[in-house]
């Protein structure tokens, strides 16, 4: 057996029965936090969150009682750690509502602060979008866009530039959706889903699937809406599960790219442009008063009025790879989610084997009915070559990412190396239900 393979197999080899009792936990109604205010506009605040009444005034503080999913300390209101001998303190000045560190891989749950709390999420629920339709349509396939496919933008909306009568692949819209959090590019999707209705259904049916109890889905785009909530661990599992597929990697990790333009017609030649698009995640792209993470590799970032900030990220450091999530920070300094997030990744990969887990990232649930025998591989269905290729090894690095030094000497990548990994233990083989994600591929430039 190879060495990376025994490593993996040993990290299995911790999965123990709390995980297996793990993907039986519900949230009870009981326990469901309060919608958020039926009146995003009313609110010009960049904290207002969930209401007890649905009013405009929403509250401030989180729930007594928030779901148990993944651990009971995570259903505790405030920060959540276990520090041991040996490990640093969590960083100061951490004012997000909510936020959670997680090992990606063994999906160990470091710290966290209200993880649970149902919260609008903005466009970070595009991850979800992405995780269940990405799988669906051929990169290659080719759209022309009609007037009803652009119907129902929110004012205010962020857009790529879709434009009515052009055609576009649907490796076009991809990246408008993860580069320029493209409303526009969200709602063609979804037309070619069988509409917003449909692919509603098809979101909040898949985070059933995950275990994302706190989510409830109004607008694939991530768009405040009366009742569209999410959560830290929700919006986390979300990440882990769309970075299982290749395509999801790619698109989530690149930094620029050229979009079609639109077609003109000049002495009798047909012409069609292209403009550049960057990504809008601070942490991959960079700006004046924040430098590209060392070992950025993704993923969604968001902002709205109701939800204010928030991001998910995944980042590697010596072989560790991480995935923070941070809502809503109260402090409205330029690029203060991003901030956070950096602090906190710090803290993780410095905290690492340091601290008692206080939770885990439970594993989907039709990871308990997958196929127990050698080479089973339920995670090929998620991102089968219907997908354009979702759901196969990558040997190619992706673009954007930056090394620990802060050089472009190293290209990271998180590639599927064998789907689902099984072990063998007490004469039978046992799925691994911490559903790890594959290891890194780093290749140099």
């Amino acid at each position: 057996m190879p060495a990376p393979m025994k490593q993996t197999v040993r990290r299995s080899l911790l999965v123990t029965s709390a995980t297996l009792a793990s993907l039986a936990l519900t949230t009870p109604a009981s326990l469901a936090a309060p919608s958020p205010s039926p009146s995003p506009a009313a609110s010009g605040s960049p904290s207002a969150s969930a209401s007890p009444s649905g009013s405009a005034s929403p509250s401030v503080t989180p729930p007594a009682n928030m779901s148990s999913v993944g651990g009971a300390r995570l259903g505790r209101a405030g920060t959540q750690v276990a520090i041991a001998g040996g490990a640093p303190v969590l960083p100061k000045d951490l004012t997000a509502r909510s936020w959670i560190v997680a090992d990606a891989e063994s999906g160990d749950v470091l710290a966290a602060h209200n993880a649970h709390w149902r919260l609008p999420p903005a466009s970070t629920m595009k991850m979800l979008f992405a995780d269940t339709v990405l799988p669906r349509f051929p990169k290659a396939t080719v759209h022309k866009v009609e007037a009803k496919d652009l119907a129902g933008l929110g004012a205010g909306s962020s857009l790529v530039g879709i434009k009515e009568g052009e055609t576009y692949t649907v490796h076009d819209l991809w990246l408008g959706v993860f580069l320029r959090s493209g409303n526009d590019a969200v709602h063609v999707l979804s037309q070619m889903n069988g509409g917003i209705a449909e692919t509603v259904k098809d979101m909040n049916q898949h985070a059933e699937e995950l275990q994302a109890l706190d989510t409830n889905v109004v607008s694939p785009d991530g768009y405040d809406a009366p009742r569209q909530v999410s959560s830290a661990y929700d919006l986390t599992l979300f990440a882990r599960s769309g970075l299982q597929k290749q395509d999801f990697r790619e698109y989530c990790s690149t930094v620029t790219a050229k979009f079609p333009g639109e077609t003109t017609k000049k002495k009798g030649k047909t012409r069609r442009g292209s403009f550049e698009i960057q990504n809008t995640n601070r942490l991959l792209s960079g700006d004046y008063d924040i430098s590209q993470y060392p070992g950025i590799a993704g993923v969604k970032n968001g902002n709205t009025t109701n939800a204010g900030a928030t991001f998910t990220g995944v980042a590697e450091r010596n072989g560790k790879v991480l995935l923070v999530t941070v809502m809503n920070p109260e402090k409205t300094d330029h690029n203060e989610v991003y901030k956070e997030t950096a602090a906190l990744l710090d803290w993780g990969f410095q905290a690492a084997g340091k601290v008692t887990p206080v939770g885990e990232l439970v594993a989907p649930k039709g990871t308990a009915q997958a196929s127990a025998q050698p080479g089973a591989n339920p995670s090929a269905s998620e991102g089968s070559g219907q997908a354009g290729g979702a759901g196969e090894v990558s040997a190619k690095p992706v673009a954007g990412a930056v090394t620990e030094n802060g050089s472009g000497g190293m290209w990271i990548a998180l590639a599927i190396t064998g789907g689902l990994l099984v072990l063998l233990a007490g004469g039978g083989y046992l799925v691994n239900r911490r559903w790890p994600l594959p290891d890194l591929v780093r290749r140099r430039r």
